[in-house]
């Protein structure tokens, strides 16, 4: 056998993965069909939420908490800074899915939070314009990980521990029996493993064709805009991470300057495209529906629009993630379907998919993410 563990995919999750099993002691083959750490997936931007009280599902709770202290691990491991404590802001109606969301995740797990109302919100953060009957929950040890650095991070402790990581190899096919599996790479390489670990990111339909798994990915872009006035109020110091739901059809979500503008998005854009053939041209009404966002929450944020970055989303029918084995095949493991709120979690999800591949079970809670449901 070649490898014990071949990995399709080394952006967030298959580079995490490759980390921790080579950590393990694995002979591990990790292929990627882009260069290192690109921008072609999901997994760019300079910058990516983390946070705590889970307005999506009290579930995703334990695996943040263990994510947070993985890491903080990688971050000394590798003399990077990985991850930028700014607080976390979630503001909306008193009655919207973010903050009952939120609210229940941080009093079902006892985290530590604050309750703002409007006045209390434009008090604390002068650049905000909340509407009067907004509220928010707010986090202190919510923030921003930088994910180039992170894939970066992990692929290095990788190939530190022993890792053979190929670049620009392309996987035409697998294969999987009691007796192992074998991957056909576009170069007509064949290469063998005990196993195999899936993380292909928009590309996890064609990877596991044969599952016909309901998937659909999402195009969103994020924008960068140089504050209009009052820069001080947009610091890392003055200005947290936020999320804001006005129209639950167009969740804003958004950064503070940090050097090179502020970065904001709309978590979803309902527009569904083949990852093959994405269009990464970015037109004015797509940066002028953002603007006009940012212009009634941050006004003075909404200067001159700097620059603009395409990502894909993989979306789930119900948005949670999918993580586990192969329903046919005992020695293939499948992590995808992030759904644009899965990078965070890259750090454990590394380590529960190298759990379930040593040890055959991982001591995380997966039960929501079960292949099965979907």
């Amino acid at each position: 056998m070649d490898y014990d563990v071949i990995i399709l995919g080394l952006g967030g999750m298959g580079s995490a993965a490759a980390a921790h099993l080579a950590a393990g002691k694995k002979r591990v083959l990790g292929l990627e069909q882009f260069t290192p750490v690109h921008d072609r997936g999901s997994s760019h931007g300079q910058t990516r939420i983390i946070r705590k009280a889970y307005w999506e599902d009290p579930s995703y709770v334990p695996l943040l908490l263990r994510a947070y202290d993985l890491w903080d691990d990688l971050e000394r491991r590798s003399g990077r800074e990985l991850y930028l404590r700014t607080g976390g802001l979630m503001v909306g109606a008193p009655s919207s899915a973010l903050i009952t969301g939120s609210r229940r995740s941080a009093l079902e797990h006892g985290l530590a939070h604050e309750m703002l109302d409007a006045r209390e919100i434009r008090a604390r953060y002068p650049a905000a314009r909340p509407h009067p009957d907004e509220i928010a929950l707010f986090e202190e040890p919510a923030g921003i990980l930088f994910p180039e650095a992170c894939v970066r991070a992990h692929l290095d402790w990788a190939a530190s521990a022993g890792a053979t990581l190929q670049f620009e190899s392309k996987v035409d096919g697998w294969e999987a029996s009691d007796g192992g599996v074998a991957v056909t790479t576009a170069s007509g390489e064949r290469v063998r493993a005990s196993e195999l670990v899936i993380c292909a990111g928009a590309w996890l339909a064609q990877a596991a064709s044969d599952l016909h798994l309901p998937l659909r990915v999402e195009r969103n872009i994020a924008h960068w805009f140089a504050p209009a006035a009052h820069p001080e109020l947009f610091s890392a110091e003055r200005l947290p991470i936020y999320i804001l739901e006005r129209d639950p059809q167009a969740v804003l979500y958004g950064f503070p300057d940090l050097g090179h503008g502020m970065k904001a998005a709309f978590h979803h854009s309902h527009v569904y495209v083949s990852p093959d053939a994405i269009d990464r041209t970015v037109g004015e009404v797509e940066v002028q529906r953002v603007r006009d966002a940012l212009a009634d929450w941050l006004p003075d944020g909404n200067g001159r629009h700097l620059e603009s970055s395409v990502c894909m989303y993989t979306l789930t029918p119900d948005e949670h993630f999918l993580i586990g084995r192969h329903p046919a095949h005992a020695n293939v493991f499948i992590a995808g379907g992030f759904s644009g709120h899965g990078f965070k979690f890259c750090s454990v999800v590394g380590e529960a998919l190298a759990e379930l591949v040593t040890d055959g079970a991982t001591r995380h809670p997966l039960d929501l993410f079960n292949l099965a449901r979907v």
